[in-house]
């Protein structure tokens, strides 16, 4: 009962001084909605990351060729690789991953390989190509993809057909284009663009002429911010047609992407994969190994930098949250000076030092507390703009809304907790007589 009572006698003498009470609370109010805004960001972030990785493949091994450590001490990462400061060598052809490579280790591990994922591009990503038709201009990147890419990527073809064996075999100069592409240049009609012959422009003036077999549809990648009714989309090709355009058709591959099996361990696996190769192929290469990491692996790594940057960050705005913690410390301070005469004669009618402490402790949590629930809608709603910004679904973290009612709670605690016991020890005699 002395509890309720307490939190009563608090919120009346914060309704009697509203204005004084709102700018003691202001500083947790700004330290508590500072902290909630970026765990709302920093979660949101972190959704965003964690599906997009996802969409890449969760159970993906990135295998690719690395330079060799030239230091005499070996220190490795998770993914393997050595790491030197000296430069070696230029890469070589031999020194890339081949086809009679690929297919040995396809064939060794045919129960745990599912997919082995190869692309090329021929337009640097940020020059891309052009395709001009009935006077107007789309934007493309033309990329090359083995049969594997796409069966995993599996994108939904709106009309014609997807490639066939013979086009992959023979790397022949078909394409797929994406429905943005036809929206632009053939107002929506897939059937003009079917079957027909368009010319591919690149920046340094060469041109392709491809064969359109198929229009796919286009999706949007994660990160794009502020789409243009002109985006950049891909026309894809065979990868032997993409390699044939770069000079590349008898050359090996810097890197591919390993799609693994559902019931495949992949951080035992990416060990077997790197001591396969490094064994069998690299074993006597004096410069360049096999280096090979997980997906699970790098989004935890991406998960850890995006939490110790929120906790960075939290514990930079909760800078003000000890600002705001002197301001209720000052104003009990003041509160205990203008009510020394109710101090004194509630222990001339037996109140105990510890019913005192109490009651003023509890004001002060009552402040804290209120100026944390205020902060944490702020907090919020500026998360949810901030991320509405960025184009995504905010996501609001339960747990740190949580922390901040018990963190307010305790700042009440700890900022009133010196007050309180000057008030408690106040000499009864000396707090009556006090003018």
């Amino acid at each position: 009962m002395l509890f309720t009572e307490n939190v009563l006698v608090a919120l009346a003498g914060l309704k009697a001084n509203i204005m004084r009470s709102l700018l003691t609370m202001l500083g947790i109010i700004i330290g508590i909605a500072s902290v909630i805004a970026i765990m709302t960001v920093g979660n949101s972030i972190t959704l965003i990351v964690n599906s997009t990785m996802q969409g890449l493949g969760a159970n993906n091994l990135q295998v690719g060729v690395m330079q060799k450590s030239t230091d005499d001490k070996d220190d490795k990462d998770d993914s393997g690789m050595n790491y030197g400061s000296g430069y070696v060598r230029e890469m070589r052809d031999e020194d890339k991953i081949s086809k009679d490579m690929l297919l040995s280790f396809k064939e060794e591990f045919s129960d745990d390989v599912k997919y082995i994922l190869i692309d090329e591009s021929v337009d640097d990503y940020y020059s891309p190509s052009k395709v001009t038709e009935n006077g107007k201009t789309a934007k493309t990147r033309i990329v090359g993809y083995n049969r594997d890419y796409m069966e995993f990527n599996d994108k939904e073809i709106l009309a014609g057909r997807g490639f066939i064996q013979q086009d992959f075999t023979e790397g022949k100069a078909v394409c797929m284009v994406s429905d943005k592409l036809v929206d632009r240049l053939y107002k929506g009609n897939k059937d003009a663009v079917l079957g027909k012959e368009i010319e591919v422009t690149r920046p340094d003036g060469s041109f392709y002429d491809f064969y359109v077999v198929g229009v796919y549809e286009y999706v949007a990648e994660q990160f794009t911010f502020g789409e243009s009714d002109n985006p950049t989309t891909e026309l894809m090709v065979p990868l032997n047609c993409a390699r044939r355009i770069n000079h590349n058709l008898n050359k090996g591959f810097d890197y591919v992407m390993v799609v693994t099996s559902v019931n495949t361990d992949n951080n035992t696996f990416v060990k077997t994969v790197r001591d396969y190769f490094n064994v069998n192929f690299y074993s006597r290469n004096d410069a360049y190994e096999i280096a090979a990491i997980s997906m699970d692996s790098m989004m935890e790594k991406m998960n850890t930098m995006i939490s110790m940057i929120q906790v960075a960050l939290s514990v930079i705005a909760g800078i003000s949250l000890v600002v705001g913690g002197i301001g209720v410390m000052n104003i009990m301070l003041v509160s205990i000076t203008e009510r020394t005469k109710e101090i004194g004669t509630r222990k001339a009618l037996g109140a105990t030092n510890a019913s005192i402490r109490l009651q003023f402790i509890t004001e002060s949590v009552v402040i804290c507390v209120i100026g944390g629930i205020i902060g944490i809608f702020f907090g919020i709603g500026l998360g949810m703009v901030a991320v509405k910004l960025m184009g995504y679904d905010a996501a609001v973290s339960v747990s740190s809304i949580v922390i901040a009612v018990a963190f307010s709670m305790a700042i009440g605690i700890f900022f009133g907790y010196y007050p309180a016991n000057k008030a408690a020890k106040l000499n009864p005699i000396d707090a009556l007589r006090y003018e």
